[in-house]
């Protein structure tokens, strides 16, 4: 099974665009995973019916016992984030400042604090007519997002029997989210487009994946908007050996299809026909029929 995913150092260059028009046009048996986790849109262009919803617990917070607590204020002098608060006359945790370090409960003199499980989101598992889908949703506020994109990995790959293909829709950006969602995998296709930004980020993230050892492509969105700038991406790209492997046209038909809830290919336009060639090239070259 070849396990892609669909990157970007940015956001906004249609990323989740392409990966559904990707797990649209396979043609392989596929499992689909969205590991943007704080902004999961992947289902909103594959109309997903959902089979299960699963608490996803992240990194511990501390809870202090107000039976057992004097009062002393240790816990609060030395928690770094903020996250030790007065209410009602007492000391409490707040569980959105909490880092789940562990200093609080081990400085505090009477052990008035323990470290507990904390919901940071939901796990869910759906069914769509292109394959099995995992994907999340981080409650507002929480960290932890790269382990919860581990954990979207992980359902992902028990969905997996008999598939082809392991599609994921990744983060923007360089962060922990997108180290989660790299690792591990075979391949990734970064989706940028023709910015003197977008060109920057694109560097930055090819220097993060080159240490995954992964195989990197580019697809450059909307490439006609700013051809001098498309020009000097492609050179970057042969200058590092990453094969460019698609260029897609600014099109007001993708505009349409995501705003009525479809992937891109579904219809007729100057970039469904990017889309499916891009679809061929880079399946040829990850070696899927």
């Amino acid at each position: 099974m070849i396990k892609l995913a669909v990157i970007s150092g940015k956001g906004g260059t249609g990323k989740t665009m392409v990966t559904a028009a990707l797990a649209d046009t396979s043609g392989v048996p596929q499992v689909l995973a969205d590991c943007d986790v704080e902004a999961a849109n992947l289902s909103l262009l594959l109309s997903p019916r959902r089979i299960s919803t699963e608490e996803f617990r992240g990194l511990e917070v501390g809870r202090i016992d107000p039976d057992i607590c004097t009062d002393c204020g240790i816990c609060e002098s030395h928690c770094r984030f903020g996250a030790i608060v007065r209410r009602d006359d007492a000391w409490a945790v707040d569980p959105l400042h909490c880092e789940g370090c562990g200093l609080c409960a081990y400085v505090c003199p009477m052990g008035a604090i323990e470290m507990v499980s904390h919901v940071n989101g939901e796990v869910f598992t759906s069914e769509t007519d292109r394959g099995y889908l995992a994907h999340a949703r981080l409650f507002p506020g929480s960290g932890n997002s790269g382990l919860l994109v581990t954990e979207v990995k992980k359902r992902a790959m028990a969905l997996s029997k008999g598939a082809d293909l392991l599609l994921a829709d990744g983060p923007p950006g360089i962060g922990c989210p997108l180290i989660a969602t790299v690792s591990g995998m075979d391949a990734v296709l970064a989706v940028t487009e023709p910015g003197v930004s977008a060109l920057h980020d694109l560097e930055r993230l090819v220097t993060v994946c080159r240490r995954f050892e992964v195989r990197i492509f580019v697809v450059i969105n909307r490439f006609d908007l700013a051809e001098g700038i498309c020009q000097r991406i492609e050179d970057y790209c042969g200058k590092e050996g990453i094969v460019v492997v698609g260029k897609i046209p600014f099109d007001p038909a993708v505009v349409d299809a995501v705003r009525n809830g479809r992937p891109a290919t579904r219809s007729d336009s100057p970039a469904a026909d990017a889309l499916r060639l891009l679809r061929d090239t880079l399946f040829a070259e990850l070696g899927l029929s």
